[in-house]
């Protein structure tokens, strides 16, 4: 896909990848072999018929191929961007053998991108109204799912958001240049033409509890998501210049702190960033320092780069923007200055073991491998847990040793009567599709139950 040239876009919040013109869609859509048993639909978690959207395209009908698309998906102008194709629908093309299967998500990007230049937008037929009441609490991926789905099925949807704009992780967690706020905005503004209605600023648990909640709603989704940052628990971790990749990103990208002065949150623009991880998420932070200005951005990554997490992609264009890589390297104690500023970051060199429970090699730390990398700001991407507000406030909620609220594996109910949770909350932090593939669930179950009411 054509995309900005490296050397002007690691100083710009720009797109990234530019997306396919329109004779670059209809090619790369021609060569599907539309194959009799598709498989990329079995390694869709939302259940796309992808086939058929592809051969929309082919056949020069966007109209259907979008049409087709939002059946199953209502946001593919994000799924075509930030999902994980390569390990999903496009793994499972039979082209993949022959070294290129069919670019699933660029076309689904695509798609979504011809729909938003028409100048009307075909709307869906909502079933007639059952007049039973939903809350959806939480705005992200599961929760969108959810409200999409149940809206059209002729219920009233409520989707409760905590923060001040809607999207959950899209609008707080993913950069401007892999995720536009427009594109996001979009979407939520189309859940509410179908007649979701949206309420932020609001916390459900310290708002308003769940059960008060659950008062006023037939049925409840929580789809919370996994917003509580790991720490690596090491000394000096309080200095200031100390981040975790949650507070860094959602100040550049829901409070636009890459704006400032022009926007009201400012980010300080530090020169050496070192970025703990090897996830798409450390790929994003380190990918923002040098958009901020930084002179030297770092991924400081326990493993070798055989281990990395991060999707092929993001690692590609982080390495072409200069992202520096220290692949098998241990953080181990944090040093500042006399005004309590990051100064330092006092490292170990490991070596890889037998496998362990994830799978991957072991790290083993090198006696006497200590090092020191002068650095004045650290952010700290190694993970997140489920957000606990929900849990610790519903003692009636079953939760697991993870903090994960625990639900039926086939219907996503949990343990409270007329309450189903769905996403992150539940699997612990994973991606955008797989969140919607729950939501997805919950909804047919959701529906099932609300159609049984008299």
């Amino acid at each position: 896909m054509p995309k900005q040239a490296d050397f002007i876009r690691k100083r710009n919040f720009k797109e990234v990848a530019l997306g396919y013109s329109a004779e670059d869609a209809i090619e790369e859509a021609g060569r599907c072999l539309d194959c009799k048993k598709p498989f990329c639909v079995d390694g869709c978690p939302v259940e796309i018929d992808i086939p058929g959207f592809i051969r929309a395209i082919a056949e020069e009908d966007f109209a259907l191929a979008i049409k087709i698309l939002k059946e199953k998906n209502c946001l593919p102008a994000v799924c075509g961007r930030v999902c994980p194709q390569e390990e999903q629908c496009e793994i499972k093309c039979i082209l993949e053998k022959k070294g290129a299967p069919i670019a699933i998500g660029r076309l689904e990007r695509f798609a979504a991108e011809w729909e938003s230049q028409q100048d009307s937008i075909e709307m869906p037929v909502i079933d007639d109204k059952t007049g039973k009441k939903v809350a959806v609490i939480g705005s992200g991926p599961a929760g969108i799912t959810v409200a999409g789905d149940l809206i059209l099925q002729g219920h009233d949807v409520t989707m409760y958001e905590a923060l001040h704009e809607p999207g959950g992780v899209l609008t707080y967690g993913i950069p401007e240049f892999r995720l536009p706020a427009s594109v996001v905005t979009r979407e939520i503004e189309y859940l509410q033409k179908l007649g979701v209605k949206l309420i932020c600023n609001f916390v459900v648990g310290k708002t308003r509890s769940l059960k008060k909640i659950l008062d006023e709603y037939d049925a409840v989704f929580v789809g919370t998501g996994a917003g509580l940052p790991w720490f690596m628990n090491i000394p000096g971790e309080n200095l200031n210049g100390v981040y975790s990749a949650n507070e860094y990103l959602t100040r550049v990208n829901l409070m636009r702190g890459f704006q400032y002065p022009k926007t009201y949150t400012p980010v300080v623009r530090h020169k050496k960033v070192a970025v703990v991880g090897g996830g798409n998420v450390a790929m994003d932070c380190a990918r923002t320092a040098l958009r901020l200005g930084a002179e030297e951005a770092v991924i400081v990554y326990r493993r070798s780069e055989t281990e990395l997490p991060a999707r092929e992609e993001e690692y590609e264009n982080a390495d072409e923007e200069g992202v520096k890589f220290s692949f098998l390297t241990l953080p181990e104690k944090l040093y500042g200055d006399k005004n309590g500023w990051l100064k330092e970051i006092e490292c170990s060199k490991m070596e890889l073991g037998e496998p362990d429970a994830s799978g991957r090699r072991r790290p083993i730390r090198i006696d006497g491998s200590e090092f020191r990398m002068k650095m004045d700001a650290c952010i700290v991407a190694i993970g997140n847990s489920p957000n606990p507000i929900i849990p610790q406030t519903t003692p009636e909620l079953a939760v697991s040793k993870w903090g994960t609220i625990e639900v039926d594996e086939e219907s996503f109910k949990t343990t409270i009567d007329r309450v189903w949770a769905g996403g992150d909350i539940v699997s612990g932090a994973a991606t955008v599709i797989l969140a919607m593939g729950a939501g997805r669930k919950a909804a047919r179950s959701m529906h099932e139950y609300l159609s049984s009411l008299t």
